[in-house]
């Protein structure tokens, strides 16, 4: 399972760290951003990774790479015999999180991936094409095993819910983090102490609040706008079997 918020900033960072958001926040503040605070906020997966794999008393060598780009790819591809010389490989693929926000973004990616078949459909015909195969069937040609797994799924939104914050709020249309939220409780789930499920509380009344299935929040300023620039796109950081239920496969090479 994924954790609340399935946002990558939460969920990525606690699958690295070994922990949970407000314990990484307590632990290690100096490579914890909340939500409001300037920065990137995954810039410090390495470091909670390797934090957690001296925390538990590993002795393996271990590698971490990022692939964000195409070029990033063909890099590791290159190199990948360098990275094999380490006992653990970690590496980051971005690209079915990138593919998402350009289908926000992008009319054309909008048209490209009109639905979950089509979305499918081109991250198969990417993953065919890309240097990530390529490094997978280099990997299996070397008898070495493979964990694939991801820290969150996403969903296509269809049914705007209203919400109010200050200028403070997330700007995530999945989940909203603030203080003074005005939602009807009815439509959300809600946390109103944060603390107690191991998120960040960044002041006294901060609370949570997550949409469910196919929902999403706009704000009643410029409603007609937001709805239709969000609608069918999409999301993650909510409640709901797509964004939550994530795979964990392991890969062993043929004989």
């Amino acid at each position: 399972y994924s954790i609340l918020p399935t946002s990558t900033q939460y969920s990525r960072n606690a699958m690295f760290a070994g922990l949970m958001p407000a314990e990484i926040d307590k632990l290690f503040p100096d490579i914890w951003l909340n939500d409001e605070e300037d920065g990137g906020k995954n810039m410090h997966e390495e470091e909670l990774l390797r934090r957690q794999h001296t925390r538990s008393g590993r002795k393996e060598s271990l590698a971490y790479v990022k692939v964000i780009h195409n070029r990033d790819g063909k890099r590791v591809l290159e190199n990948i015999n360098n990275y094999l010389q380490s006992d653990l490989v970690v590496m980051v693929y971005n690209f079915v999180d990138i593919l998402s926000h350009a289908r926000t973004e992008m009319e054309m990616m909008k048209e490209l991936a009109e639905d979950e078949k089509a979305y499918r459909s081109l991250t198969i015909s990417w993953f065919e094409n890309s240097p990530l195969f390529e490094i997978l069937q280099l990997i299996a040609s070397k008898n070495i095993p493979v964990v694939i797994t991801t820290d969150h799924g996403c969903i296509r939104v269809q049914n705007p819910i209203k919400i109010i914050g200050d200028k403070n709020t997330t700007t995530n249309i999945r989940y909203k983090q603030g203080r003074n939220l005005n939602y009807n409780p009815k439509e959300v789930f809600e946390i109103t102490d944060p603390l107690k499920v191991y998120l960040p509380k960044t002041n006294i009344s901060s609370t949570y609040v997550f949409s469910i299935e196919n929902d999403f929040f706009v704000y009643p300023n410029n409603l007609n706008h937001f709805v239709k620039y969000y609608k069918n796109t999409f999301q993650h950081g909510g409640i709901s079997l797509e964004e939550m239920l994530i795979p964990v496969a392991t890969l062993i090479p043929n004989a």
